[in-house]
């Protein structure tokens, strides 16, 4: 470009050859990262495997999406905004970093095919991006260690703040920016003194203020501090890379990988080993995680990758009423005990405790009601559930299991529901003289039906659910649905045995209802509660189509073999509260929406958070049984969030959402001002 001398040339003191620095640095950084990176990597090789090889097409479509295009990103806007800018600066300014490393090897050193219009293209996007960096760093660092949104806070039990260390690593990124910036910049002003050259920069941009700045410099100073900026970028290039490992911006380096190997089927729950068929299940020595190295290595990428941004606790419903439970710092915890365990230099640590009595409590694992909140908002692909089921495995073994969750599990063993009621009771829900008459009901072990009506447990023997039986048998019959149950022969689903932690109990339940499932010969299952629908759904196999009844309704609606009146109160302001089960872990929003929508009249309002954002009532993983430390139920706080938006009336469509709505209500002080429905009591409410 000009006379100026490059760092290749360049010689200090005029005997010093800097290639010779330009060669030492990345040497030593790249070896030190290399051996870095063998140090991180070994808890992962001890690690229990995981198959995460599968469904390939999947996993390239969430690199796309949630790695490269950042669309979880924006749901915290001015966070996401700027991680997008940082995120996209550094994938551009990346190729500018490698060639500066060669540079210093090889002045003028150009990348193929960068010498013509291509590069003239990438440096003016280059510039930009370097610029749009800085001020992101700037207003990051603003607002991080000034304003310190109240998720990002660590409660003194969790350890140290990590405000500085975000903060460092915000200064280092803007000295790459600024280093290199003015490194160009100084040449090109060097160019316009010596030669008259005015080469095209990027107006406004940082290099184009630089290069403003430095006009009329004295060309002695613009040489030098040519080369200081290069090798102040060249240092703090290495120093980053060999950094980002030790702490939680090691996620710049894992994401790619962590993303890609995430979760891309919901709802299920892992298997205890992967590899290990069930029947082979009695033969292993211990159940689930106790130990560090009892995770998977999956599991253990979600340690390294945690950008600490507090989202998941944020969401987390547990965490929202006072409960010992914040996802963050399961993670952090963890990752911090991986570093204490497998350190830089030395012998790995084993630890003789387990991680319960280690690093985490009993409460604070039995307090994840397995909602999904946290895994639905993390940005990166961090898995929660699947470490809190193994977690309760592991103790379950060991026989730490809540008092009172001994008495409906001992029940769920004996009698195949948690009530402990006698199994020839399960359908007597439907002998109810009040109930209306004209449906039919089967026992499909005498005889069949093309579907088949999966009560569950809840809705079999708790007195006041029942009425959600009734009524979607009501719903099936008018919608000309050849419909059965099995009666005694239906055991509990499992859906909570399994997220407990209970996984021979889980795999008895799910043998006997699969075969009693098969021996009807119905080609289609129906139920109304999503517990039950996601593990028929989710955990069983080689099992019929499975639909919840709201899908149902929907279908019907819209072939018009259904048809609803105008809405009965139409004075009242409805809102339709998204059951975790149904949303999240399967995606089911707009059914229920719609079949409701249907009824001419109806005021509906929507939540902030509502859908995949949605609120936990607090009644997944046995947590109707569970007692627990909180502040507040997490019932209350949805009956809240519901009043402050106008509605009078909740609606749900699961029968453990209603249980504790109608409950919170109460709780709340609000009878009289509002009231629960299940979905099925609204639609039956409103048939033609």
């Amino acid at each position: 470009m000009s006379s100026i001398i490059g760092p290749a040339s360049y010689q200090l003191f005029g005997f010093f050859p800097m290639v010779i620095l330009s060669f030492i640095l990345p040497v030593i950084g790249i070896g030190l990262f290399a051996y870095i990176m063998a140090r991180r990597t070994a808890p992962l090789i001890r690690a229990n495997p995981d198959n995460r090889l599968d469904r390939i097409p999947e996993r390239v479509v969430n690199l796309v999406l949630v790695w490269l295009a950042q669309i979880r990103q924006p749901r915290y806007m001015l966070a996401g905004v700027l991680h997008i800018v940082i995120f996209a600066g550094f994938l551009v300014l990346s190729i500018r970093s490698t060639s500066l490393v060669i540079i210093g090897l090889s002045d003028g050193f150009v990348l193929p095919g960068f010498d013509g219009p291509i590069g003239a293209v990438y440096n003016f996007f280059k510039d930009y991006a370097a610029t749009g960096v800085l001020i992101a760093c700037i207003v990051a660092a603003i607002r991080r260690g000034i304003y310190k949104p109240a998720r990002y806070a660590v409660p003194e039990k969790y350890g140290k703040d990590h405000t500085a260390e975000a903060v460092f690593v915000l200064g280092v990124i803007s000295t790459l920016m600024i280093s290199e910036s003015l490194f160009e910049a100084s040449e090109m002003a060097y160019a316009l003194q010596e030669t008259g050259t005015s080469h095209f920069v990027a107006p406004l941009s940082l290099v184009w203020i630089f290069k403003q700045m430095l006009a009329g410099a004295p060309l002695g100073f613009l040489q030098g501090l040519h080369i200081f900026m290069y090798y102040v970028h060249d240092v703090a290039f290495f120093f980053f890379l060999c950094f980002l490992p030790m702490g939680k911006h090691f996620h710049v380096i894992t994401s790619l990988f962590n993303v890609f190997f995430m979760r891309v089927r919901k709802g299920n729950i892992k298997p205890v080993m992967h590899g290990v068929k069930d029947e082979d299940l009695d033969e292993l020595e211990s159940f689930g995680v106790k130990k560090l190295e009892d995770f998977t290595w999956k599991h253990m990428l979600d340690f390294y990758s945690c950008a600490d941004c507090g989202r998941c606790s944020d969401q987390c419903p547990a965490n929202a009423v006072g409960r010992p439970l914040s996802p963050r710092f399961i993670t952090i915890k963890a990752r911090d005990l991986i570093f204490k365990n497998y350190p830089m230099s030395g012998e790995i640590y084993n630890s003789p405790n387990m991680l319960v009595e280690d690093i985490y409590s009993e409460d604070e694992i039995w307090s994840c009601t397995t909602c999904g909140a946290c895994e639905e908002e993390c940005p990166l692909g961090i898995e929660y559930i699947d470490k809190m089921v193994d977690l309760r495995r592991g103790m379950v073994d060991e026989g730490m299991v809540p008092q009172s969750l001994q008495k409906p599990m001992k029940a769920l063993e004996k009698r195949g529901n948690p009530y402990g009621k006698m199994e020839k009771k399960r359908a007597d829900w439907a002998k109810d003289k009040a109930f209306k008459a004209g449906h039919t009901i089967k026992d499909l072990g005498k005889e069949s039906a093309e579907v088949l009506y999966f009560v569950d447990s809840i809705t079999s023997y708790d007195d006041n659910i029942q009425e959600i039986a009734r009524r979607t048998s009501i719903i099936l019959e008018k919608a000309g649905v050849d419909f059965g149950i099995l009666g005694k022969q239906e055991k509990d689903s499992g859906n909570e045995v399994l997220r407990f932690g209970e996984e021979m109990l889980y795999m008895d339940l799910k043998e006997q209802n699969t075969e009693a499932i098969l021996e009807s010969g119905v080609k289609e299952i129906v139920t109304a509660d999503p517990h039950a629908y996601n593990a028929l759904k989710n955990d069983y196999t080689g099992l019929p189509p499975v639909k919840h009844i709201s899908q149902v309704v929907a279908e019907k609606v819209n072939s018009g073999e259904l048809d609803l009146k105008p809405c009965k109160n139409p004075e009242q302001v409805y809102f339709y509260h998204d059951p975790c089960y149904l949303g999240r872990h399967n995606g089911l929003y707009e059914d229920p929406r719609d079949a409701l929508d249907a009824i001419n009249g109806l005021t509906r309002v929507e939540l902030e958070k509502s859908r995949d954002r949605s609120f936990c009532c607090g009644g997944g993983g046995l947590m109707l049984f569970y007692e627990p430390e909180e502040e507040t139920r997490m019932g209350v706080l949805r009956v809240n969030m519901a009043a402050e938006a106008g509605a009078t009336v909740i609606v749900t469509a699961c029968p453990f959402c209603l249980v504790n709505i109608q409950d919170a209500i109460k709780v709340a002080g609000k009878e009289g001002e509002m009231e629960a429905l299940d979905f099925t009591e609204l639609i039956e409410q409103h048939l033609a």
